[in-house]
């Protein structure tokens, strides 16, 4: 088949372990031909350009800055991007023509873009890859009300995107229920779980107490206790005023050491939260490249998930891929809706509290604490979990079972 695959996500390296790049790699290596859209941001200074890199090909849409910016231009530039999404697929993929349409959000702001490709590829089928749901999140967050003209606006906009989708693939259970719930023209059966998965390189089993004295001493960490990661996006979304609570409420443990590696609009809260409070059992990094975030959460032994209490839509943050694979237990500290700590805690491989709870939250770290061997199962069957239910094998062939 003839694929046309338009994310948001910036995507320059096909290669790369992600649950996208793994994802067009399983298209790509079962026979079929994949076209890729993907933003390149105005700061790289490159024009919009199609290119083939090892069997993909890329279409590059230079867009304005939407990561990592200020919220006006992001604003603006996602409002924009469809437009350019257009254009770039009218300018240089006018005479391809496609069997499935897939897309992801965010952002929800897509319904001229697959309309235009529908009609011009009237019998190909649309999958509609669900990574959150806007912009009831955006009110969940207090950035704007129910009834203002914004939601009003990007919720038509969220309709209209669903209308158009033969398929809609959820991250999880709860998610896929909210969706149907809360959207009752769409057909139930065109709704279905779709999970976030990358693939398990054949080398994720080795993790030697040698390469975690190396990569803790390259860290400044210590060797003599576990480590409790924070890993990934640091914003509105993932609590953390919340997460600081938790810090606080622990700062003079000596069991245990704290990481929080990551970036975002709420990075410098936490960093002047650090600055005068001096905790001695925490390190805060920023932003590292994948390969040495990915060596840093290896050598660690619990992983943390985060998210805002108020949350009323089921959030599934794949950053809780990274502490599978690498056979670390979870605590999972979030909102009721989200289905995230239950599955971890059905499954044996995590803990959950509610995100309002630094009590609830310390008694979890004192149970994995208290019991090394306990750490270690867990840890196992998150790993197990994972490689039978949270890779890019599944996530194809959940698409792939229409076809």
């Amino acid at each position: 088949m003839n694929i046309i695959y338009v994310t948001i996500c910036r995507i320059t390296d096909v290669n790369e372990k992600d649950i996208n790049t793994d994802l067009i790699r399983r298209f790509r290596d079962s026979g079929h031909n994949v076209y890729v859209v993907t933003p390149r941001e105005r700061k790289f200074k490159v024009e919009t350009r199609l290119t083939k890199q090892d069997g993909v090909n890329l279409l590059e849409v230079k867009t304005l800055n939407i990561q990592k910016t200020n919220v006006i231009e992001k604003g603006i530039g996602t409002i924009l991007v469809e437009s350019q999404f257009k254009q770039a697929i009218k300018k240089y993929l006018a005479n391809i023509k496609f069997d499935l349409i897939l897309f992801t959000t965010p952002p929800i702001t897509f319904p001229n873009v697959i309309k235009f490709l529908k009609k011009e590829n009237p019998h190909a089928k649309t999958y509609l890859m669900l990574k959150d749901i806007f912009p009831q999140n955006a009110v969940d967050l207090g950035m704007f009300g129910s009834k203002s003209l914004l939601y009003w606006y990007f919720r038509k906009k969220e309709k209209d995107t669903y209308r158009d989708c033969d398929y809609i693939g959820c991250m999880s259970p709860a998610n896929m229920d909210y969706l149907k719930k809360h959207n009752n023209y769409l057909d139930p059966k065109g709704v279905e779980v779709c999970v976030n998965g990358y693939d398990i390189p054949d080398d994720s089993e080795v993790k030697s107490e040698q390469n975690t004295v190396e990569i803790r001493g390259k860290y400044g960490l210590p060797v003599d206790k576990p480590i409790v990661i924070y890993g990934g996006n640091l914003g509105k979304p993932q609590g953390i005023p919340f997460l600081i609570e938790c810090l606080e409420a622990n700062k003079t443990r000596e069991d245990c050491y704290f990481v929080v590696v990551g970036d975002g609009t709420e990075y410098s809260r936490i960093e002047a939260w650090k600055n005068s409070s001096m905790p001695k059992n925490m390190s805060l990094f920023k932003r590292l490249p994948k390969l040495d975030y990915d060596s840093l959460v290896k050598s660690c032994d619990i992983g943390l998930i985060f998210l805002d209490h108020r949350f009323t839509i089921p959030n599934y943050p794949s950053r809780i891929l990274s502490y599978m694979e690498y056979k670390m237990p979870v605590i999972c500290a979030t909102d009721v809706n989200t289905d995230i700590g239950r599955i971890a805690l059905d499954n044996g491989y995590g803990l959950w509290c509610e995100s309002n709870n630094k009590a609830a939250f310390t008694n979890c770290l004192n149970s994995l604490l208290a019991d090394k061997q306990k750490l270690k199962r867990m840890g196992e069957k998150g790993f197990e979990y994972m490689k039978e239910n949270y890779q890019a094998k599944n996530a194809y062939e959940a698409i792939m079972k229409h076809f």
